[in-house]
């Protein structure tokens, strides 16, 4: 790890907290402590990761986050929750801090962002049986690969706004044209040179201007600031775990008999990118509780973090 990487970590865990985290920390009482520092998978990959541990934990929550988010997007939500969870997030690999190896050697596909998964939960001793895993977009169908094999990894599995099937006909069309060539490339090289505008509006798009939101300043500055480090954007890792993206969709579909751990799906009404008729039928194969919340767009947990808040105490009774 470098210094620089390091420092970068030490100046996140120290930026002062929004007003939103500040009315969530508010009802947290007893203060808990909160740390960002760095984990290491393999000698491939290193994780940056925010941990927050309760003074007496009922249970952990690990959150998984989406494209082009970071660990940061869970600050708020976990200050909430740090009265008695442990709290776990830390960036994919491609995101964030955490490593971003040449293509040739990491896959960044779904699979292997479940075996990713699989690591962490074991490297950072999480108890599975009083754990709650939050996955939502490209972190969704990894923990579901992940449960297949080991129906124990969690106690409750919530995800939404992804794409568990190979359904190109409910996905925004820049993502289908990731899918597969001749338009997967230019689609990414038209991802990367419009990154700003992506990182400003991404969580906008779909919603009326009533119901827009804007993100607190400190997760926009570390998307922006995280966007390329060592060669590698968060748009050519989204473009390369799309590449591995339908074989390991076709995986889930055929393997949903071996899916046993508990899993509750929720969607945002006026996702664009991922229309919630994927979720229905998502829920409807696997018999899930499905909620499909009003107003809501791609992006529940930023644009509502209380009801992502209520859903995990509700899951981990």
């Amino acid at each position: 790890m470098s210094k620089d990487r390091t420092a970068n970590a030490a100046s996140v865990a120290a930026t002062p907290s929004s007003h939103t985290d500040e009315a969530f920390a508010s009802a947290s009482g007893e203060a808990a402590q909160d740390a960002v520092d760095f984990i290491e998978i393999n000698d491939l990959l290193t994780l940056r990761r925010k941990v927050v541990r309760a003074p007496a934990p009922q249970g952990t929550v690990l959150f998984l986050h989406g494209f082009p988010e970071t660990l940061m997007v869970w600050k708020g939500i976990a200050a909430t929750l740090a009265h008695d969870y442990d709290v776990h997030a830390f960036d994919w690999p491609g995101y964030g801090q955490s490593s971003r190896p040449a293509f040739v050697r990491f896959s960044y596909a779904p699979k292997a962002y479940a075996q990713v998964l699989k690591a962490y939960i074991e490297r950072a001793g999480i108890d599975r049986s009083k754990l709650v895993i939050y996955a939502t977009d490209i972190g969704a169908l990894p923990v579901l690969l992940l449960a297949l094999d080991e129906p124990t990894i969690a106690r409750q599995i919530i995800v939404g706004d992804f794409a568990p099937f190979d359904r190109p006909q409910y996905m925004w069309e820049n993502l289908q044209n990731l899918k597969a060539e001749p338009t997967a490339s230019p689609t990414r090289a038209y991802m990367n040179k419009t990154s700003d505008e992506i990182l400003q509006n991404v969580h906008r798009r779909g919603l009326s201007p009533v119901e827009q939101f804007d993100l607190p300043i400190e997760v926009q500055q570390d998307m922006f600031h995280s966007w390329s480090l060592d060669g590698v954007t968060s748009a050519d890792a989204f473009a390369h775990y799309y590449a591995n993206f339908t074989r390991d969709q076709h995986h889930l579909e055929a393997n949903l008999d071996r899916l046993k751990t508990p899993v509750k799906v929720i969607w945002g009404e006026k996702d664009i990118y991922i229309a919630r008729e994927m979720g229905i039928e998502f829920a409807g194969k696997i018999g899930a509780k499905l909620d499909i919340l009003p107003e809501i767009g791609h992006f529940p947990h930023l644009q509502n973090p209380k009801h992502t808040v209520e859903e995990i105490i509700a899951s981990s009774r």
